[in-house]
């Protein structure tokens, strides 16, 4: 008899593990048939253990967007998750690896939207939808042991492996570039250590928009006004160690810097 997945409780288990900083076996160990949108409903309880105790809701995250992303982790479609408050680390700012697991920081474009999109929309829709667009990276630190290899149910029950996310200063208006030109080059202790296009997203960082409000509208959601959206690595995610210096340069956008400590 298959037994039925229980989201509270599976989502219970994720959020003990983020708390108390230690690695669990991936979801599907025990759970080999864990469908997507039963992932999801696991995302969405641990979302609300976490508003429950204080946390806001600011945005949302795009996940294997890019093809070096979903070649490190040995997947083949992008997710979503969901971004709140307290994952926010001030630009130049410092990440404490001691309050994460295996914490790891990859290179992305950000844009704040000034109206609701929801549904199937295109491009144009889209951008302008979006009040600004700036440099950002996002701190990835999974609660599955190893950090890799494991199923895509896995990797959205987890939150898209969110963890912090850092956004530059500087905001610009959406269609003040081609986004699709962008290099984008992220340095660690003054050495470049990735570098990519920013079509490397999406193949247009601006179509994460798109299908983002495509995977919401399978979940009868929509994309709030306001909301931060993170728009998928550029490049695979370099694993952050004590003393690194990080810091992104997406021309056009600017810089954006964390370190870690």
């Amino acid at each position: 008899m298959t037994q039925t997945v229980d989201p509270q409780a599976l989502a219970l288990e994720l959020d003990a593990a983020r708390l108390e900083r230690r690695e669990v076996p991936p979801l599907t160990n025990a759970w080999p048939q864990l469908t997507l949108s039963e992932a999801y409903a696991i995302q969405e309880a641990g979302i609300r253990l976490r508003t429950r105790r204080g946390e806001q809701v600011v945005g949302l995250k795009m996940g294997l967007t890019s093809e070096a992303k979903r070649r490190q982790m040995n997947l083949d479609s992008p997710v979503y998750g969901v971004l709140t408050d307290r994952m926010r680390v001030a630009a130049e700012g410092v990440v404490r690896l001691g309050e994460g697991i295996h914490p790891k920081i990859e290179p992305e474009i950000a844009f704040r939207t000034k109206r609701e999109l929801g549904g199937k929309v295109t491009r144009d829709e889209a951008l302008d939808a979006c009040e600004s667009v700036f440099a950002a990276m996002e701190i990835l630190d999974s609660r599955y042991r190893d950090f890799k290899y494991f199923s895509l149910p896995d990797v959205v029950a987890d939150n898209a492996s969110s963890a912090l996310f850092v956004l530059g200063t500087v905001e610009h208006p959406p269609r003040a570039f081609d986004l699709t030109r962008l290099q984008m080059t992220m340095s660690v202790n003054g050495e470049a250590t990735q570098s990519a296009r920013s079509d490397a997203i999406s193949g247009d960082p601006v179509l994460s928009l798109v299908q983002l409000c495509e995977l919401l509208a399978q979940r009868g959601q929509v994309l709030p006004a306001g909301s931060i959206v993170l728009a998928g690595a550029a490049t695979a995610a370099h694993m952050m160690r004590p003393g690194d210096q990080v810091r992104l340069r997406v021309d056009g956008l600017g810089d954006v810097a964390v370190s870690a400590a």
